[in-house]
């Protein structure tokens, strides 16, 4: 290789959450967007800003920053005026009126304090797990009578919050640490310290990705704005790209899907350059769903560069018109870490190398930091030193920036750590991010065409072609068909309007079809199933036109055990 140029590994980190509010109430049916956000959004930049000559990129989902900002701008009126929070989990860190004890509204929070991660978070605190056993032991007989008093409601409230709170505010923070050494019999002024903490890191997170960004230390990009598969919106037929035999729903087209892949994508760009000030030039493509229609989309949208997983690739090189460039690879598989140019748009594509992101999401958290890091360095040199032409070579490494963590020691403290530090100092590599590498002009390998896919198997598997998939995407179609014969009408006021179509964007997301389907476990199955008729029931009562009945009844149930929950797939299918 040539000595002088070391060559760029990419960290594409994916913040994403889905909008967990009721559009109309207001109110959050699920913590999870802020209990990622204290705990992994805040280590992500700190770690970072602990190694300063470290680079990355960081996608964040508009949705996401909306929320974000939401929780951080209730919490200041908590404080401000003792206005109520409309997250009843965070709100029991408050003085707001709870459920009488032994009554299911009471139990039903006492569980919800208890949904995280087992080895990790749970056993790792003794007074945690004290509480959760005590719990746990009651549910297990009917028998037993219920003495689980408010206090113990706010003993498990306040450890659960710990419990998820951030490895870097855990290690700095004193009022935490003082926290987390009583133990239990925490006061409402003892809340309400744990709940300023909680404040300050949710109001920081913005501005020290905006400050990391503007030192040029981090790229950052974001997906269109509800976090859709935008190639299923343009043409739910693409998914036969890659999946000849899928069986689609009896809606085989999404009506004007073309138009919504568009406001996605320009309203996704409004929120972002609203919440850091500046366009991003790089989008990753909900689920980095891919196909020559929205390579062309992105283009128009002003966008530089995107990126997905290497089976798209693969399966991209095996379509007629890719014949010269499958050659070359398979002469040089090096060439798979280069920038590729399609030639339906100029927007550069950059394709995940799925082997080694799965290595961070899936086998390192149960290795020593240490040997993890060596062997994923290693794995990088390999690459290197079986590059012929390391002048245009880029590694990308594109995964999960929230969900992995929980999994590792101390949530991947030490791991993150460790990797920042090896390649901040290492002779042949260097950090870097797709807008920095495309300041260099390389020269992409030409694709006439891609094959429609994800990052995800390279398919769109994991949102269509299952049953319940398809059943979810026929009361979606269905009912954006009724949206549009009441826009078409003219009877909804501009504000209704402009409402119901931010409803509807939330149920066109990804995620409510990414659960549906048996290989899902139950519990995550059920919430998002919820979740995703009661958007689409919210849509209807918007726009004044009477629910489906299907609407009453689950869509899917779920009795799977997939790894690391299911929060995560594996680039390539085992």
């Amino acid at each position: 290789m040539n000595n002088a140029v070391k060559v760029p590994v990419v960290f594409l980190w994916h913040m994403h959450q889905p909008d967990y509010r009721d559009c109309v109430t207001g109110e959050y049916y699920f913590p999870w967007t802020y209990l990622h956000a204290i705990k992994d959004y805040t280590d992500m930049a700190a770690h970072l800003e602990a190694h300063p000559t470290c680079k990355a990129v960081f996608n964040f989902v508009p949705i996401l920053l909306e929320q974000i900002d939401d929780y951080a701008v209730q919490l200041q009126a908590y404080f401000d005026a003792g206005e109520s929070l409309s997250d009843p989990l965070l709100g029991l860190l408050t003085s707001a009126t709870r459920p009488e004890p032994g009554s299911d509204k009471f139990r039903d929070l006492l569980n919800k304090c208890t949904r995280a991660n087992r080895e990790r978070i749970i056993e790792r605190f003794a007074p945690f797990r004290q509480l959760v056993h005590l719990f746990e032991t009651w549910q297990q007989d009917d028998e037993l009578p219920c003495y689980f008093n408010q206090q113990f409601l706010t003993d498990l409230a306040v450890w659960y919050h710990l419990g998820w709170m951030g490895e870097t505010i855990r290690r700095t923070d004193a009022r935490v640490k003082r926290l987390q050494e009583q133990g239990t019999g925490y006061s409402q002024a003892q809340c309400e310290e744990l709940l300023h903490v909680i404040h300050q890191a949710m109001a920081g997170i913005i501005p020290r990705y905006k400050k990391l960004a503007e030192g040029g230390q981090i790229e950052l990009i974001t997906s269109p704005h509800a976090h859709p598969i935008l190639p299923l919106l343009l043409e739910i037929k693409s998914t036969k790209d890659a999946m000849p035999d899928a069986h689609l729903p009896a809606s085989s087209h999404y009506p004007g899907g073309l138009e919504r892949a568009k406001w996605h994508l320009q309203h996704g760009v409004n929120v972002f350059k609203e919440h850091f000030g500046f366009a991003p030039k790089g989008c990753w493509a909900s689920e980095g769903a891919l196909s020559d229609e929205t390579l062309k989309l992105l283009a128009g949208a002003g966008f530089e560069w995107t990126a997905t997983g290497d089976s798209v690739l693969f399966n991209s090189l095996n379509k007629q018109g890719n014949e010269s460039a499958k050659e070359l690879i398979e002469n040089d598989t090096a060439l798979r870490h280069r920038e590729f140019k399609i030639e339906a748009s100029p927007t550069g594509v950059y394709f995940r190398d799925d082997g080694l992101s799965d290595k961070i999401g899936f086998e390192y958290a149960n290795w020593h930091a240490d040997d993890a890091v060596a062997d994923f360095v290693h794995h990088l040199e390999n690459i290197v030193d079986a590059a012929p032409d390391t002048d245009n070579c880029v590694i990308s490494i594109i995964m999960d920036g929230e969900n992995a963590w929980e999994y590792y020691p101390e949530n991947a403290y030490y791991f993150l750590d460790a990797l920042y530090r090896t390649l901040a100092d290492h002779p042949t590599l260097t950090t870097s991010t797709y807008s920095e590498f495309s300041k260099r002009n390389h020269p992409a390998v030409a694709l006439q065409s891609l094959c429609a896919g994800s990052w995800v198997y390279g398919t769109f598997s994991t949102w269509i072609g299952d049953t319940d998939k398809n059943k979810a995407w026929d009361i979606l179609c269905q009912a954006k068909i009724d949206y549009d014969e009441v826009v078409e009408a003219g009877t909804l006021t501009s504000a209704n309007h402009e409402t119901a179509k931010l409803q509807l964007s939330l149920c066109e997301g990804s995620d409510w079809f990414w659960w549906f389907g048996d290989y899902n476990p139950s519990e995550s199955v059920k919430d998002f199933d919820y979740l995703y008729r009661q958007h689409v029931s919210n849509l209807y009562e918007l726009i004044d036109v009477p629910k489906p009945a299907k609407l009453m009844n689950p869509i899917s149930q779920g009795t799977g055990a997939p790894a690391n929950g299911g929060v995560m797939r594996q680039g390539h299918q085992g």
